[in-house]
């Protein structure tokens, strides 16, 4: 996935996602927020949207 996509999939700005890769912003570290981090691990699972847990089958 190019920068310019996650960015438009994670709903931020190209120039935050070349941050999180190199890890620094003017020569501070920058860590990359777990919520990020889960979005980037469900995107990469074929995940495009959550509505929140399935319910539950009635029996």
């Amino acid at each position: 996935m190019s920068q310019k996509d996650a960015a438009k999939a994670l709903g931020l700005k190209p120039r935050i996602i070349q941050y999180y890769e190199k890890g620094e912003r003017d020569g501070e570290s920058v860590k990359v927020p777990r919520s990020i981090r889960l979005a980037c691990y469900a995107l990469a699972h074929g995940i495009t949207d959550y509505h929140g847990p399935r319910p539950e089958a009635e029996g």
